[in-house]
């Protein structure tokens, strides 16, 4: 809509400065002409709003002004007090930071809006880490993130997991991450392409008095999905041809259920022959033994021979009257 529009121009000439039209087009996603309609709309309004000719022109507010307006919708008040995340704010020293900051922003609203902000606080909890997952003790988070924020040299003890398990390194932290519930620092050990670091693998934390400066074209969130694309394509780097039961598609999640769902041919028995992605054999002899009688390995022969080997044990063990403890009592 073009109040918001307006608004919008308004808050980025107010915070970012002097800007061209086609910034501001392209910030907004709409043509240059429809920016200068609308930067002729706020001369009408009276706003004191003028531009530069030239090479290094654009427009500006003039020095001093500063509009009350928020711009907020209620959807955009809602998802503001919903995305502060109480949690990860206390891990980096921020819990009293970021409740003053929503005091300040809750007074500065319409009734109408602090009514609607009131309620997602009262009705929407935000719990990122999984059931199953224990909290991760990071007692060097609040460290890290000030050797971030001031682009200072890291000396660490970080443990591995291969051999040597404990190892020091000096690190140049470009970001922190935080993913389900767990934090990870982006860094780069001196040479090379950065790395990504579990913090709370970090042993001992020594900050040193020494600057560093990143690259000019580092994109955090661009690394990130980069680094997430790579994980999960050598996650699963094999494949296994097997047969479901009816309705055992549905159980399954994630990749396996993808594939599941794309390579999916119906058998004349009722049954689904389909290729799913596997980590390694020794995970996917775990993962389908969960599935139990519903899922027939096909291939490769050395995980359907493993997995007939476990039945076989498993019959053994449980053959009647083989227990040395079944029906002691």
């Amino acid at each position: 809509m073009k109040s918001s529009r307006l608004v919008s121009i308004l808050l980025l000439l107010q915070t970012r400065g002097r800007m061209t039209a086609a910034q501001l087009a392209a910030d907004l996603e709409v043509s240059v002409r429809t920016v200068y309609r609308d930067i002729d709309a706020l001369h009408a309004a009276g706003v004191p709003l003028y531009g530069d000719a030239g090479h290094a022109g654009g427009y500006r507010l003039l020095d001093g002004y500063r509009t009350r307006l928020t711009g907020l919708t209620t959807d955009e008040a809602e998802a503001l007090f919903l995305a502060g995340a109480p949690g990860p704010a206390a891990e980096l020293g921020l819990g009293p930071v970021l409740a003053a900051a929503q005091l300040k922003v809750r007074a500065a609203l319409p009734a109408e809006l602090r009514a609607h902000a009131d309620r997602i606080s009262a009705r929407f909890h935000l719990d990122a880490p999984g059931w199953y997952a224990d909290e991760d003790e990071v007692p060097h988070l609040p460290a890290v993130a000030a050797a971030v924020w001031d682009r200072r040299v890291l000396r660490v003890v970080y443990r591995r997991w291969r051999e040597p398990t404990d190892v020091e390194r000096r690190l140049e932290p470009y970001g922190l991450v935080l993913k389900a519930g767990r934090w990870y620092v982006v860094a780069s050990a001196g040479s090379g392409s950065p790395r990504t670091y579990r913090v709370d693998q970090i042993l001992q934390l020594l900050s040193v008095d020494e600057e560093f400066t990143p690259p000019d074209d580092f994109d955090l969130a661009a690394y990130w999905q980069a680094y997430q694309a790579d994980f999960h394509g050598r996650l699963h780097a094999g494949e296994a041809v097997v047969r479901l039961a009816p309705g055992v598609a549905a159980r399954l999640t994630g990749a396996a259920a993808r594939a599941a769902h794309s390579t999916a041919v119906p058998e004349p028995d009722g049954w689904t022959r389909a290729r799913l992605p596997i980590e390694s054999l020794d995970h996917a002899h775990d993962d389908f033994l969960r599935l139990g009688a519903d899922i027939e390995v096909v291939e490769p022969v050395e995980l359907r021979e493993r997995i007939a080997a476990t039945a076989q044990a498993l019959s053994r063990l449980y053959a009647v009257g083989n227990s040395s403890t079944y029906g002691d009592n």
